[in-house]
C-alpha cells in the first residue's frame, strides 16, 4: 500500500496510526488500541512471571507470601500472558491496514511487513505457546523435558520486549519507554538476586552474562533505532 506512495507522502502515513489511513475513519480504530494495549499488558505480565520464576526456582517463600501462594500467582500470571497475547495476535490479523497472514503468526520470516521485528513477536508467540502447551500436559511428560520446555520463557521475555520496541509506532513515548525500562530493572533486579544464590559454575556464568548483556543490548538498540527520529516511518 505505502509502496505506491512517494517518499514524504509514505514517511507521513509512517508517522500516524495507521487507522488514520482507513477509509471512512477519523482515529484510530479499536483493533489499533486493542493490539497495543494487549502488546503492552503482556510484556508486563510475562516480565511478572520471569521475576516470580526466579523466584520460585530460588525457593523464595515467607509466612505472608508462602511457596505454594508464589506458586499459583505464577501459573496464574503465566495463564494471563497466554491470552493477551491470543488478543494481541487476533487483533493485529483483524486490522486491515496491513494483510498478515495466519502463517506469519506462527512461522517467522514470511511476512512483508516489518519482517524482522514482526518475526520476533512470532518466535515469542511460538515460545509462548510451547510452555502452555507442555504445562498442560505436565504429568504426562518427562520432569527434565518440562523443564527443558519451560526455561524459554526466559528467552521469549527479552524476544518480545524487542518486538514491542521495533516494531510499535508509539515506542518513543516517554511512559512506554519508562514501561520498558522498568520491566528491564524488574527482570535484571530478579536476576541478580538470583545470582548470589548460585554456585560457582557454568550456569551462573550464563546467567551473569545474561543479566549483563540484555539490558545493555537494549539500550544500545533503542538509542540507535526507535529512539531516532523516523524510526517506524523506515
Amino acid at each position: 500500500m505505502l509502496s505506491a506512495l512517494s517518499q514524504p507522502a509514505r514517511l507521513a502515513a509512517a508517522a500516524v496510526p495507521p487507522a488514520h489511513l482507513l477509509a471512512g475513519t477519523s482515529g484510530p480504530s479499536p483493533l489499533w488500541y486493542a493490539t497495543r494495549a494487549t502488546g503492552v499488558m503482556a510484556l508486563v505480565l510475562l516480565t511478572a512471571t520471569v521475576a516470580l520464576g526466579i523466584a520460585g526456582v530460588s525457593r523464595l517463600s515467607s509466612p505472608r507470601w508462602p511457596r505454594v501462594i508464589t506458586a499459583g500467582l505464577h501459573r496464574n500470571l503465566s495463564l494471563l500472558v497466554a491470552a493477551f497475547v491470543v488478543v494481541h495476535v487476533l487483533t493485529t490479523v483483524l486490522d486491515t491496514y496491513v494483510s498478515i497472514s495466519l502463517a506469519a503468526l506462527v512461522v517467522p520470516f514470511v511476512s512483508s511487513y516489518r519482517p524482522v521485528w514482526l518475526s520476533l513477536g512470532t518466535i515469542a508467540f511460538d515460545l509462548i505457546l510451547a510452555i502452555v502447551i507442555t504445562s498442560l500436559f505436565r504429568a504426562r511428560l518427562p520432569y527434565r523435558a518440562w523443564r527443558a520446555v519451560h526455561m524459554l520463557a526466559y528467552v521469549s521475555w527479552p524476544v518480545a520486549l524487542w518486538h514491542g520496541l521495533g516494531t510499535g509506532t508509539d515506542s518513543r513515548l516517554p511512559w512506554l519507554l519508562a514501561l520498558d525500562a522498568l520491566c528491564v530493572l524488574v527482570a535484571a533486579g530478579a536476576l541478580l538476586w538470583r545470582l548470589q544464590l548460585m554456585s560457582p559454575g557454568p550456569s551462573r556464568t550464563v546467567a551473569m552474562s545474561a543479566a549483563v548483556a540484555v539490558p545493555a543490548a537494549t539500550i544500545i538498540f533503542v538509542i540507535l533505532g526507535p529512539a531516532q527520529a523516523g524510526w517506524a516511518a523506515q
